[in-house]
C-alpha cells in the first residue's frame, strides 16, 4: 500500500498520462518557471526582514514628523 491507499503502479501510470498529455519539455519549462517564482519569493521575504537593524530597534530614517518644523 502506499501513499494514502495510492499503489506506486497507480502514480506511475497517471505520470504517464500527464507526460504524453503534455510532453516534456512542456514540464520541464513549467518546473523552471515554478522554482523560478519561488526562489524570487524567497529573496524578497529575505530582504524584506534585513531592513532592520540587528539589535531590534528601528531606524531613523529623518522622517520623523514630530521633529518637523511647525
Amino acid at each position: 500500500m502506499g501513499l494514502g491507499g495510492i499503489s506506486i503502479w497507480q502514480l506511475l501510470i497517471v505520470l504517464a498520462i500527464v507526460i504524453m498529455l503534455f510532453g516534456t519539455k512542456r514540464l520541464r519549462t513549467l518546473g523552471s518557471d515554478l522554482g523560478s517564482a519561488v526562489k524570487g519569493f524567497r529573496k524578497s521575504m529575505s530582504e524584506d526582514g534585513t531592513e532592520q537593524p540587528e539589535d531590534g530597534t528601528q531606524q531613523d530614517d529623518g522622517d520623523n514628523h514630530a521633529s518637523k518644523d511647525k
